[in-house]
């Protein structure tokens, strides 16, 4: 594996343990940013290893995807297109309050068990 997929991807790797610390901490929101992370910068290990080149500065999620080369069916756009969401989201403090109502335990644990499979799924196209 190219090293700077290794590094996209260990990066990758922190950033879903980090939703893990949270989601036990009961920072659900930030559960939800964190798998953001984690699928963001896998794809963007696979958008150098497709391309050849460093992936742009984004974190548009569909983007990546189209960067890679990778096919998802509606269900997967759906799930990244709702993590996009909670990124962009996150960063803005008067959307804070707001989605933090809208995030619980259950929603956090489903978001993080879905993102592991995800990210399982990404890395099979990793060579």
């Amino acid at each position: 594996m190219e090293p700077d997929v290794k590094n996209w991807l260990d990066i990758a790797e922190y950033d879903i343990t980090t939703a893990d610390a949270m989601y036990k901490s009961g920072r659900y929101l930030y559960v939800l940013f964190m798998c953001q992370q984690a699928v963001e910068k896998t794809l963007k290990g696979l958008v150098v290893q497709e391309t050849g080149t460093l992936p742009p500065k984004t974190h548009d999620l569909e983007r990546l995807v189209l960067l890679s080369g990778i096919v998802l069916d509606d269900k997967q756009i759906e799930f990244l297109n709702v993590l996009t969401d909670y990124y962009i989201a996150t960063r803005y403090p008067e959307d804070i309050a707001e989605l933090s109502k809208d995030v619980d335990k259950n929603k956090a644990h489903t978001y993080l068990k879905e993102t592991e499979g995800f990210l399982a799924w990404l890395r099979q196209k990793l060579k």
